[in-house]
């Protein structure tokens, strides 16, 4: 079965070239949504609309947005590699894998070019001669870095001309912060030998250093300069501080990058662990977008690709959990990246797979502690909400928002789909899921019609409900209080002992109270005419004093009841990201239910095609195997197990499938 693409992106598919190459996806406002490369761009762009049932909720999502496709033509798929990486970061596509922040991250710089080199922070990398190092995630573990490196080797901070024949130098010579070349108290080559010395300790060569900085102290006391030894011996104690807390953890005593990644309800964690002659110098975590629905290879190769295109060094070797897809070409981008052999490896025992592990529980670690941190965001969670009450005029903030979607394909397996946000966050014990029973075909104002119909008619008698159950409760503790005061004064009269009267439970039909929850906004997933027709539910059902809205995906419109024009918010506007954030897991939801009863649907229709396979056949098949592949993938001795299977019908199934 296949997914039919319009005309228009059916024209393009019948020309697409058999080259490697780049494809853009565009939608309907000639956003690049997608970049992807091929060896074969027809075979990979056409699989895009063809077995859907191979297709993640994410796939189907950037499907039915595709508007149009472009391609480039390269001469190999290692060209295509890095055309497609230098499009992601460009266009930083919606449905991409990529780097959370936008911003470039940070890098220590080192002036080489220069006669006497600087040492600063930046966060751009040029051809321009200069040594790069990093990058770092925190700006303040740079500056840190900064701080300590300084102390070991006092490079110059100042913006003067350096001639050696200044008279005199400023503060920093006198705190031992600097080792003024200007006064001509080092010469050209002392001060760039430091420097030297600087990058190899940011290298992680810290013996080599060390090694250089003992044959100069024995050389300075040779020559009975004592003062330039103890500066020696100072950076020599310095070194030692920083490096005493390095961990050997590889006797091989080589380079090393040791990656590793946790994930979590669609957000993703990488941990990456930088070895440097065989010890643990420090390590670095990076979150990424837009990994939901991808699986451990697609995260893996994403990242590594953007990484290492922007990182200052590429080591030798490169340790990674599982096995990649594209680890050959990878590994000849990373070749030409660094000017030597890279090797990518998946160590299964040993240290190597020790680092592994261990950077994968970091990275688990990480992603708790930044979930955390997100989850006790609400002071902005709640500026967001406060700014979509001001900009909607809304007397008071809403609160709790219910969100409803359609999804179906030309009109088949329709659902609905509710999610809740509360408090500006996703709420996710309430979000619903809806068959559609009452529509055929495609009619999505019908179905979304059915669906507000079922919610809300179920919140009238919910609340009904609990309204007789109160009275009722009332009732029956009024009730009881008459009893236990009767049987206590008969007791009373007798000489019994008083007893206390027993507790009834105060029970409420229904243990979902979510359905009970009146929303504070309702968003519908449409424009003008899904919000007339939600309108008319509520009215119908005589819903009131619940505010309403939709939210139009062509220019992000905001439509209102009773308004002609269309509210538009500005693209920054907080308010906007989180209705967008709501509609958009509307949207996952809803798809993510609308592929399982599909895939189901095409399964059970693919199996009653087979002669021989019953219902009851099928319905065997489906519980011992559970999916179409892993029935593909038995052998007949496999599929006689199955309850009912005779050999001829196994054989018959195995040659069919």
């Amino acid at each position: 079965m296949k997914s039919t693409p319009l005309p228009e992106i059916q024209k393009i598919l019948d020309t697409l070239p058999t080259n490697p190459g780049v494809y853009l996806m565009k939608d309907e406002r000639g956003e690049i949504i997608y970049v992807g490369k091929a060896i074969n761009l027809r075979n990979r762009v056409r699989s895009y609309f063809h077995s859907p049932y191979g297709h993640d909720a994410k796939t189907w999502r950037l499907v039915e947005r595709i508007r149009n496709i472009e391609f480039i033509v390269t001469e190999s798929e290692l060209e295509a590699l890095v055309l497609e990486c230098n499009l992601i970061k460009k266009h930083k596509p919606h449905f991409n894998i990529r780097l959370k922040d936008d911003k470039r991250y940070p890098y220590i710089k080192v002036t080489w070019q220069e006669p006497f080199p600087k040492v600063y922070v930046t966060r751009r990398m040029d051809n321009d001669g200069a040594r790069y190092f990093g990058p770092f995630t925190a700006v303040w573990a740079v500056h840190e870095t900064m701080d300590t490196l300084r102390k070991i080797f006092p490079y110059l901070t100042c913006d003067r001309d350096i001639t050696g024949k200044d008279k005199r130098a400023c503060l920093y010579f006198d705190i031992g912060l600097c080792i003024a070349p200007c006064i001509g108290a080092a010469s050209r080559e002392e001060y760039r030998a430091m420097i030297d010395r600087l990058c190899l300790f940011l290298q992680g060569k810290s013996e080599e250093v060390t090694a250089s900085l003992r044959t100069k102290l024995d050389e300075s006391v040779a020559k009975l300069e004592f003062e330039r030894a103890a500066r020696y011996r100072d950076q020599l104690q310095a070194i030692a501080r920083v490096t005493e807390h390095q961990k050997v953890v590889s006797p091989a005593m080589i380079d090393q990058d040791v990656i590793a990644f946790a994930r979590d309800d669609g957000d993703a964690c990488v941990q990456v662990f930088f070895v440097r002659g065989g010890k643990l110098l420090g390590r670095e975590y990076f979150v990424l977008e837009g990994t939901e629905g991808e699986n451990a290879d697609q995260v893996l190769s994403s990242f590594v690709k953007q990484f290492y295109d922007e990182a200052a060094y590429v080591p030798p070797e490169i340790l990674l959990p599982e096995v990649i897809d594209e680890a050959k070409i990878i590994e000849q981008w990373l070749n030409q990246q660094r000017g030597e052999k890279v090797l990518i490896n998946v160590p299964h025992n040993g240290q190597n797979r020790e680092l592994v592990d261990m950077a994968e529980e970091n990275a688990r670690a990480t992603l708790t502690s930044l979930k955390a941190q997100w989850l006790a965001d609400e002071t902005r969670q709640m500026s967001a909400v406060a700014e979509l009450q001001e900009a909607l005029g809304l007397q008071n903030p809403p609160l709790r928002m219910e969100c409803y979607d359609i999804s179906n394909t030309q009109g088949t397996n329709s659902v609905g789909s509710m999610v809740v946000f509360e408090r500006g966050a996703a709420k996710k014990s309430d979000y619903r899921k809806f068959k559609i029973k009452t529509v055929e075909g495609a009619n999505d104002f019908a179905s979304l019609q059915e669906v507000l119909t079922r919610r809300f008619k179920r919140l009238v008698e919910d609340s009904q409900q609990s309204s007789a159950a109160r009275e009722q409760l009332t009732v029956n503790s009024q009730q009881s209080t008459r009893e236990a005061n009767n049987e206590s004064g008969q007791r009373s009269a007798v000489g019994g002992q008083e007893s206390k009267p027993k507790k009834k439970k105060d029970t409420l039909p229904g243990k979902d109270d979510s359905w009970k929850r009146m929303p504070d906004l309702v968003i519908i997933d449409g424009g003008k005419g899904q919000l007339n027709a939600a309108y008319d539910v509520l009215k119908g059902i005589g819903i009131e004093g619940v505010n309403l809205i939709s939210l139009a995906k062509q220019e992000e419109e905001v439509f209102v009841p009773n308004r002609p024009e269309s509210l538009r918010l500005l693209k920054s506007s907080e308010a906007l990201k989180l209705l967008q954030r709501i509609r958009d897991e509307a949207h996952r939801f809803g798809i993510t239910y609308h592929r399982k009863l599909r895939a189901k649907t095409g399964l059970v229709s693919q199996l009653d095609a087979i002669a021989g396979i019953g219902p009851r056949r099928r319905r065997a098949l489906l519980v011992r195997f559970g999916s179409l592949d892993k029935i593909r993938e038995a052998s007949v001795e496999e599929l006689m197990t199955v309850e009912g299977m005779t050999r001829s019908a196994a054989q018959k199934l195995k040659e069919q499938l």
